[in-house]
């Protein structure tokens, strides 16, 4: 009986560590402060969002709610274009070039093609451009310090630009998680 019962408080202190480790914004290696702090936002709502889909199966990457929804494949799909444009947003000072738009315009802006096109996928297949896209932003975000953060770039500074891209996750993460639990 001693046995289960110091198995089950080594059991109940890694979890209260492994949570107390997630609640908490650290700054990567190799990173200024405050791009730090955002990447470390930004990747931690990353795994939030893939917890809601990482057991889907190809009925429930096409799950739609109603015939006007977005299914989880092409939310994530959603989440890896809006990311892909502050890309290039943020760190060349443009939109998207025509060969870009191809690449990511139906994902960007979802609706009746987007039903069309993203389906019999499976979820990974979406995780993986989310990964790619997200593997980049870091790489790229690594090169700059707070000073370019700071900065104001068109309408506004690429801090707040960041800030977007994380509070689009956040958003979408919600949404995700609604749909799972409506499969």
């Amino acid at each position: 009986m001693k046995t289960k019962s110091l198995l089950f408080i080594c059991l109940i202190a890694s979890m209260s560590l492994f949570a107390q480790r997630r609640s908490v914004i650290e700054v990567p290696k190799g990173y200024s402060n405050d791009i730090g702090q955002m990447v470390s936002m930004l990747d931690n709502l990353k795994a939030r969002v893939e917890r809601n889909v990482i057991n889907l199966d190809q009925e429930g990457t096409d799950f739609l709610l109603d015939d006007k929804a977005n299914s989880p494949g092409a939310i994530i799909y959603h989440l890896a274009a809006t990311e892909a444009y502050y890309q290039v947003y943020t760190f060349e000072n443009r939109g998207f070039n025509a060969e870009e738009r191809e690449k990511w315009n139906t994902a960007l802006n979802l609706g009746d093609k987007a039903r069309q096109e993203f389906k019999d996928k499976p979820i990974s297949y979406y995780l993986e451009i989310y990964d790619k896209v997200r593997a980049k932003t870091k790489e790229l975000l690594k090169t700059k310090d707070d000073e370019w953060f700071k900065k104001k770039n068109g309408t506004m500074s690429n801090h707040w630009a960041w800030f977007h891209v994380m509070e689009h996750q956040a958003n979408h993460m919600g949404q995700l998680a609604l749909i799972a639990k409506r499969i």
